[in-house]
């Protein structure tokens, strides 16, 4: 069930828009339903439905067009009508919930022929979750806080909001319920009562609290936050991976990390991240959708997104990789160089202050400091080419598209405007000219200027002769 507009997040955006670790909120009851192998899945959508249904691949969908409460909301789904087996259904604002936890309702269900089974929690604070009515410790009714006694309002066993029933009478008693409530909605809770009434097995699973946490606000989500991330961060340290601190170190549920790497504080890894074997990450990082091999070093400060890191290379410190960037094996990219849409050979380096994109580099090349790739001429891009072994020197410009030939020399501030054939020397000439004494001849004419008395009085003759001897050359030349 995700149509709710989700007020207490004062957001623009709908509830469950709203990202955890990187991932909307949408996501983590999809997860949970296709870790079970539940078919189909149809997601309740109502408010913002077209942004939460482009969360939601591989889903079917219900549109709920007036928030009329969570039994409207099931009520929508004509599509399980007639659908011959057991219904699980789910809140979208549970994203602790443990796929076993759902095993554990199913299997109560099917062991006790229930017509309707629900999961419960005993919770220190019940706020805003159904009371759980039992008589003789069978469940026969849940009554919703807004409409409970003093004496039921004190009670700790609550309703979380996931059910696993039988289709048939599910949707029967949903046809059945009426908004006799202080919220005038159709309570998805008041089915529980009907099985009661009709003396219809209810079975029951319990719970830990912690994996019911609730998202109703902003305030809850850091705190369900916090607790992801210490999950996560137990779950690799169990399996081999160093975290230097834990507490700020920020895993995506969609990340691996190989054995024996470490990770340096202040690492946010997002997306689909793969970090191979025996890697280090310094710290101050962040790597969204980065592939990484084995036994590579991410230097401090790096970012990098949608790339592919090989074998041995070393990245940074304060280097980034923009999407498209692909790195061989045993690349060097050092401080400050930015890559983007590049494809750069195995033993290739680039050590400092340089821009590639829109690139293809060969094996062992050298990019040196201040080279750039200008491949963007206002319209469109375009593509440079750098063949195997080529030394680039500092300060050079390459206008793409252009070609350099295997094995050539690019010199020291050299502007590359056309193909560079294999094994050539290409430089632009700029002739270098010396004024001998200039200097010295300076400093004499700002002594001179410096001496000159500032009154206002200074005749025009004077100010003249002052001019004239300014604009002479140290040679004694005026000037052209």
């Amino acid at each position: 069930m995700a149509a709710g507009l989700g007020t207490r997040m004062r957001s623009r955006r709908a509830k469950v828009l709203h990202e955890l670790a990187g991932v909307p909120l949408i996501q983590y009851p999809l997860r949970i339903l296709n870790a079970v192998g539940a078919k189909p899945i149809v997601v309740v959508v109502g408010h913002q439905a077209e942004e939460v249904m482009a969360c939601c691949g591989g889903a079917q969908f219900a549109q709920q067009r007036e928030p009329r409460g969570t039994g409207d909301a099931v009520r929508c789904v004509d599509s399980l009508r007639r659908f011959p087996g057991d219904v699980l259904i789910l809140p979208s604002d549970l994203p602790l919930l443990r796929s076993e936890t759902l095993h554990a309702l199913v299997a109560a269900h099917r062991q006790a022929k229930a017509a309707l089974s629900l999961l419960t929690a005993t919770v220190a604070d019940p706020h805003g979750f159904g009371r759980v009515m039992r008589r003789n410790g069978h469940i026969v009714q849940v009554v919703e806080q807004r409409d409970a006694t003093a004496e039921q309002d004190a009670i700790r066993e609550v309703n979380v909001g996931v059910y696993c029933a039988d289709a048939a009478f599910v949707f029967g008693a949903i046809d059945r319920l009426q908004p006799n409530n202080a919220q005038g909605e159709l309570y998805l809770t008041d089915i529980v009562a009907q099985a009661a009434e009709a003396t219809l097995p209810i079975a029951d699973a319990s719970v830990a609290a912690i994996d019911v946490m609730q998202v109703s606000s902003r305030a809850d989500l850091a705190g369900i936050s916090a607790v992801l991330r210490k999950r996560l961060a137990e779950h690799w340290m169990a399996n081999g991976v160093t975290l230097e601190d834990p507490e700020t170190t920020y895993i995506g549920p969609d990340v691996t990390i190989g054995g024996d790497s470490l990770i340096g504080p202040d690492v946010i890894l997002r997306g689909k991240t793969q970090i191979g074997a025996d890697c280090v990450l310094d710290g101050s990082a962040r790597l969204v959708d980065v592939i990484i091999g084995n036994s590579v070093h991410v230097k401090f400060g790096v970012v990098a997104t949608e790339s592919r890191i090989g074998d041995r290379c070393l990245v940074g410190p304060f280097a980034q990789l923009r999407p498209g960037t692909h790195l061989a094996a045993d690349v060097h990219i050092g401080d400050f160089v930015e890559t983007k849409n590049a494809i750069i050979g195995a033993g290739t380096k680039a050590n400092h202050l340089a821009y590639i994109g829109d690139a293809e580099i060969g094996r062992d090349a050298n990019v040196g400091a201040g080279t750039i790739t200008c491949n963007y001429d206002g319209f469109r891009k375009h593509r440079t080419i750098i063949g195997d072994r080529v030394q680039i020197g500092s300060d050079s410009q390459l206008i793409a598209p252009v070609s350099v030939g295997d094995d050539a020399y690019v010199a020291t501030g050299t502007t590359v405007r056309e193909d560079v054939p294999p094994g050539a020397l290409v430089y632009t000439t700029k002739e270098q000219r010396h004024r001998l004494g200039w200097v010295a001849a300076r400093r004499k004419r700002e002594a001179a200027a410096a001496s000159l008395p500032r009154s206002k009085s200074a005749s025009p003759s004077t100010k003249r002769s002052t001019a004239a001897r300014l604009r002479r050359s140290p040679a004694g030349k005026k000037r052209r």
